[in-house]
């Protein structure tokens, strides 16, 4: 699944490509998004909110995506040939310079409720309220932390890889109830989680390795199904603790 280092930097992409044109072309194979008049609006600009996507129109039109597994967003010239099979286009925005495609994007809406009051802090944005991140942790006192991590409305932005990568770096075992964890430490989980996601540091230590020599110390690495989701989690049960 796409996590918050890549969603930055396809948002970043579309809005050097999209912002200030008018759209010229409105397409989808969406059912929710049909109907809605986006032809003749302008892209005031292309933004990403944790894991979400969202195209600004004027008029206080967004469209807000998310990737999943296997969305992403494609940027063409009109007439350019596409990477890929017209039956997996979702949307296409198009204007004069520049032909935006999303593919495969199975979460897309119009709507005007401002993700930043739903959801966390954002790990990759330009701004970081840590404190804010601290406080909405703590209020998961009963949750082990990986679990915490993944809560998009705790902390934005930090996905299944990071999630183990992060707790990793941080020496903390990802079972650890948020109760039994310090401020320090908790402090230390999200700078490291800031700092890996905004260098967009690929997951190399424990992510996939399951049973593999940890590089650190040779012990095997664990890995063990968590959560509600039922998501899968690797750690290193010398580096952060037995489970």
């Amino acid at each position: 699944m796409p996590e918050g280092d890549t969603i930055h930097r396809a948002a970043n992409t579309l809005n050097i490509a999209l912002a200030g044109r008018g759209v010229t072309r409105f397409e989808t194979a969406l059912a929710q998004l049909a109907g809605v008049s986006v032809e003749g609006r302008t892209v005031e600009r292309v933004i990403a909110v944790g894991k979400h996507l969202i195209i600004e129109f004027s008029g206080d039109l967004h469209l807000h995506t998310h990737m999943r597994m296997h969305g992403e967003w494609h940027i063409y010239r009109p007439g350019e040939r596409w990477q890929r099979r017209r039956d997996a286009m979702r949307i296409v925005i198009e204007t004069d310079a520049w032909v935006a495609v999303a593919f495969n994007v199975p979460v897309a809406e119009f709507r005007k409720q401002d993700l930043h009051r739903i959801l966390g802090p954002d790990l990759v944005g330009e701004t970081f309220d840590a404190d804010e991140a601290m406080r909405r942790i703590r209020e998961r006192e009963d949750s082990e932390i990986a679990n915490a991590l993944l809560n998009q409305r705790v902390v934005a932005g930090i996905g299944n890889e990071y999630k183990s990568e992060v707790l990793f770096a941080s020496g903390v075992n990802p079972f650890a109830l948020v109760r039994d964890l310090s401020d320090d430490e908790i402090a230390t989980i999200l700078r490291n989680a800031r700092k890996l996601m905004r260098a967009s540091v690929r997951p190399q230590y424990v992510y996939g390795r399951g049973g593999k020599p940890c590089r650190k110390c040779g012990t095997p690495i664990a890995y063990a199904k968590q959560g509600p989701d039922v998501r899968g989690t690797y750690w290193c049960p010398r580096c952060q603790g037995e489970r």
